[in-house]
Protein backbone atom coordinates (compact mmCIF):
# COMPACT_ATOMS: atom_id res chain seq x y z
CA UNK A 1 0.00 0.00 0.00
CA UNK A 2 1.56 3.52 -0.95
CA UNK A 3 1.87 6.04 1.39
CA UNK A 4 0.55 9.07 1.09
CA UNK A 5 4.29 11.13 0.66
CA UNK A 6 4.15 8.97 -2.20
CA UNK A 7 1.21 9.93 -3.74
CA UNK A 8 1.81 13.21 -3.54
CA UNK A 9 5.37 13.23 -4.94
CA UNK A 10 4.35 11.17 -7.81
CA UNK A 11 1.51 13.52 -8.61
CA UNK A 12 3.97 15.81 -8.42
CA UNK A 13 6.01 14.24 -11.09
CA UNK A 14 3.79 13.78 -13.35
CA UNK A 15 2.23 17.76 -13.16
CA UNK A 16 5.48 18.62 -13.66
CA UNK A 17 6.34 16.14 -16.82
CA UNK A 18 2.79 17.25 -18.42
CA UNK A 19 3.87 21.47 -17.89
CA UNK A 20 7.32 20.32 -19.31
CA UNK A 21 5.93 18.27 -22.40
CA UNK A 22 3.24 21.29 -23.09
CA UNK A 23 6.18 23.56 -22.57
CA UNK A 24 7.89 22.06 -25.61
CA UNK A 25 5.04 22.60 -27.94
CA UNK A 26 5.43 24.29 -31.06
CA UNK A 27 1.99 26.78 -30.96
CA UNK A 28 1.67 29.19 -27.94
CA UNK A 29 -1.60 28.11 -26.55
CA UNK A 30 -0.22 24.92 -25.20
CA UNK A 31 3.04 26.95 -24.24
CA UNK A 32 0.52 29.26 -22.05
CA UNK A 33 -1.01 25.96 -20.72
CA UNK A 34 2.19 24.36 -19.78
CA UNK A 35 3.48 27.18 -17.81
CA UNK A 36 -0.11 27.36 -15.80
CA UNK A 37 0.73 23.27 -15.09
CA UNK A 38 4.07 23.79 -14.41
CA UNK A 39 3.11 26.57 -11.84
CA UNK A 40 0.73 24.68 -9.97
CA UNK A 41 3.22 21.69 -9.85
CA UNK A 42 5.41 24.28 -8.28
CA UNK A 43 2.92 25.69 -5.99
CA UNK A 44 1.77 21.69 -4.75
CA UNK A 45 5.57 20.67 -4.16
CA UNK A 46 6.00 24.10 -1.94
CA UNK A 47 3.00 23.28 -0.14
CA UNK A 48 4.07 19.57 0.51
CA UNK A 49 7.53 21.45 2.20
CA UNK A 50 5.46 22.47 4.88
CA UNK A 51 4.98 18.88 5.43
CA UNK A 52 1.53 17.40 5.49
CA UNK A 53 -0.33 17.76 8.52
CA UNK A 54 -4.00 16.31 9.71
CA UNK A 55 -5.99 17.60 12.36
CA UNK A 56 -3.58 20.09 13.87
CA UNK A 57 -3.65 23.93 14.25
CA UNK A 58 -2.06 26.50 11.76
CA UNK A 59 -0.37 28.62 14.81
CA UNK A 60 1.02 27.94 17.45
CA UNK A 61 -1.79 27.40 20.77
CA UNK A 62 -1.03 27.36 24.61
CA UNK A 63 -0.09 23.38 25.06
CA UNK A 64 -0.10 22.43 21.28
CA UNK A 65 3.19 20.80 21.00
CA UNK A 66 2.98 19.83 16.67
CA UNK A 67 1.56 22.67 14.75
CA UNK A 68 1.08 23.19 10.74
CA UNK A 69 3.91 25.78 9.50
CA UNK A 70 2.23 28.67 7.93
CA UNK A 71 4.62 29.97 5.88
CA UNK A 72 4.27 27.63 3.03
CA UNK A 73 0.45 28.15 2.74
CA UNK A 74 1.05 31.94 2.81
CA UNK A 75 3.64 31.66 -0.17
CA UNK A 76 1.24 29.44 -2.29
CA UNK A 77 -1.40 31.63 -2.08
CA UNK A 78 1.19 34.77 -3.34
CA UNK A 79 2.46 32.37 -6.15
CA UNK A 80 -1.14 31.70 -7.12
CA UNK A 81 -2.44 35.37 -7.49
CA UNK A 82 1.00 36.54 -9.35
CA UNK A 83 0.79 32.72 -11.38
CA UNK A 84 -2.91 34.05 -12.67
CA UNK A 85 -1.67 38.15 -13.46
CA UNK A 86 1.68 36.17 -14.97
CA UNK A 87 -0.92 33.91 -17.45
CA UNK A 88 -3.25 36.91 -18.46
CA UNK A 89 0.02 38.49 -19.71
CA UNK A 90 1.35 35.87 -21.34
CA UNK A 91 -2.16 35.08 -22.90
CA UNK A 92 -2.45 38.84 -24.18
CA UNK A 93 1.37 38.15 -25.26
CA UNK A 94 -0.16 35.56 -27.34
CA UNK A 95 -2.63 37.12 -28.92
CA UNK A 96 -0.46 40.33 -29.80
CA UNK A 97 1.79 37.49 -31.44
CA UNK A 98 -1.01 36.08 -33.45
CA UNK A 99 -2.43 38.98 -34.72
CA UNK A 100 0.82 41.09 -35.86
CA UNK A 101 2.43 37.33 -37.48
CA UNK A 102 -0.33 35.58 -38.43
CA UNK A 103 -0.14 32.45 -37.14
CA UNK A 104 -0.03 30.68 -33.35
CA UNK A 105 3.94 29.31 -33.72
CA UNK A 106 6.10 30.03 -30.94
CA UNK A 107 9.27 30.63 -33.42
CA UNK A 108 6.70 32.88 -35.83
CA UNK A 109 7.58 30.30 -38.83
CA UNK A 110 4.59 27.38 -39.02
CA UNK A 111 6.39 23.88 -40.39
CA UNK A 112 5.13 23.78 -43.87
CA UNK A 113 5.71 27.72 -44.49
CA UNK A 114 1.47 28.53 -44.82
CA UNK A 115 -0.01 31.47 -43.19
CA UNK A 116 3.11 33.50 -43.49
CA UNK A 117 2.20 37.32 -43.97
CA UNK A 118 3.99 39.03 -47.15
CA UNK A 119 5.72 42.31 -47.18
Amino acid sequence: MPSLEFLVASGIGVTTACGIYLLLRGRTFPVVLGLTVLGYAVNVFIFTMGRLWSGVPPILETGARVFADPLPQALVLTAIVIGFATTGFVIELALRARHEQGNDHVDGTPPDGAGEKGP
